[in-house]
């Protein structure tokens, strides 16, 4: 499976510190080129979450995008086509295979080589290595892990394909990536950047955003 190099989530704690609005934000990343969008709100309770998630997926349609649900597989089962992102503490991946089904995106966050060479082993659509560079975006307990991580996951990733004869898993940098730093990520064996604070540098998103792609282009 591949992924654009480009990958935004929009968090609704930096969005709402920044005066703004989840769907606005998103529908600017959309409009910018982002065709891989995560929405996360850990505050919000499931019925908001859902709502705000169909508004943004019904944007994303329009745009060929795909939609990932932080956390909550059940909210992401209601969501056309939508899939979700998992931490270490959420829902195991097996489990939310059941709940979501074969095709939609299910996406681990890892964070050493343990947690990367596990996540190899469950039924996920890709790998996320992190915080890269270091964030305050979020707390994970775990601090910066540098580019060797990734290209640790990445020559993991490969392995483990050649062993199995299939395709490698996409591995996504995130944390503290920015877009100075996001052609390193890529360089070190990342297949894709994912980008929080950085979108929203600026006065226009939608521009940051078309930086970012235009970066990134092969």
């Amino acid at each position: 499976m591949s992924l654009p190099r480009f990958y935004a989530i929009v968090d609704h704690d930096i969005v709402r510190a920044r005066g703004r609005a989840v769907p606005a934000l998103a529908r600017a990343c959309l409009e910018g080129g982002a065709r891989l969008l995560q929405i996360r709100a850990k505050t919000f309770g499931a019925g908001e979450l859902l709502e705000v998630c169909e508004e943004v997926a019904s944007e994303a349609a329009t745009f060929g995008a795909t939609l990932v649900v932080n956390d909550r597989a059940d909210v992401a089962r209601l969501v056309p086509r939508a899939g979700v992102h998992l931490g270490q503490d959420d829902l195991p991946p097996a489990l939310a295979r059941r709940v979501l089904g074969p095709d939609p995106l299910v996406g681990l966050s890892t964070h050493t080589t343990s947690q990367v060479d596990a996540a190899l082993r469950e039924p996920v659509s890709y790998l996320a290595v992190g915080p890269v560079f270091g964030t305050s975006t979020k707390e994970t307990g775990y601090g910066a892990v540098g580019l060797d991580l990734v290209r640790y996951a990445a020559r993991a990733s490969a392995a483990a394909a050649r062993a199995s004869g299939g395709a490698p898993l996409p591995v996504v940098a995130i944390g503290g990536i920015t877009l100075g730093r996001a052609r390193s990520a890529i360089e070190a064996g990342a297949t894709s950047v994912a980008v929080i604070s950085d979108v929203l540098a600026g006065d226009d998103p939608a521009a940051r955003v078309r930086a970012f792609v235009e970066e990134l282009a092969e």
